[in-house]
């Protein structure tokens, strides 16, 4: 499968957020979004699920228009910044809505073995985070949108899950961006930076320093 947006146009009241923005995401390849803080790369995120609707937009699958929110199809799942599961439900039930095996996830993530029967709302950030993601990783969706999927998660729950985000991509594209830019371009195949509304697509890492996202130092 492949995905195209193009000729993103979003205005808050008077003010251009994002203009003239392509991205392309393909089945088996990580597509990378990096920016700074308010550049709009949560925003092109909601205009792919189809949550935010911006002045003009194209959107493809295989080359051809979708012309309803994606959110309307079974195509995409999306992990927003923020929680989205609610604090009452327990661990074992939320598995069981997005079918998924407590198995499998606990011989990942060992230290979960005793979660299954607590509520969501008693984990702390991290783990609550961490299973929102895993849950959207592992939806059976052709896209993935992933933003901010290592927020607060503990450095060996982040290496863990960059290694199931490899493996996931063979069945599904997967778009993510996190501010914790190290993670993205070392997991990402493609890498887009957003700057003044305008993406560009990043064909070489010191092209960052350039466009004075990261300095000399942060390559080292």
């Amino acid at each position: 499968m492949i995905f195209e947006i193009d000729n993103i146009e979003l205005y808050f009241k008077e003010k251009r957020i994002l203009n003239g923005i392509y991205l392309k995401a393909e089945t088996n390849k990580i597509t990378g979004l990096l920016g700074s803080n308010g550049c709009g790369k949560t925003c092109l995120l909601n205009i792919i699920f189809g949550s935010l609707t911006p002045k003009y937009k194209l959107i493809r699958v295989d080359n051809k228009p979708i012309l309803i929110p994606l959110y309307q199809t079974k195509l995409v799942a999306y992990l927003p910044q923020h929680h989205f599961i609610p604090v009452h439900l327990k661990v074992k039930t939320i598995f069981k809505i997005f079918k998924l095996s407590w198995k499998t996830f606990t011989t990942h993530f060992e230290v979960f073995g005793h979660y299954k029967n607590r509520k969501i709302g008693q984990l702390s950030g991290g783990e609550r985070r961490l299973i929102e993601t895993y849950s959207i990783l592992k939806s059976n969706t052709e896209l993935v949108l992933l933003d901010e999927p290592f927020s607060h998660l503990s450095p060996i729950n982040i290496e863990i899950l960059k290694k199931l985000i490899l493996k996931e991509k063979k069945y599904k594209a997967i778009v993510i961006t996190d501010h914790l830019y190290r993670h993205i371009i070392e997991v990402t195949d493609n890498l887009y930076f957003i700057k003044h509304g305008n993406s560009k697509r990043i064909k070489n890492i010191t092209e960052l320093e350039h466009l004075k996202y990261l300095n000399s130092s942060s390559f080292n």
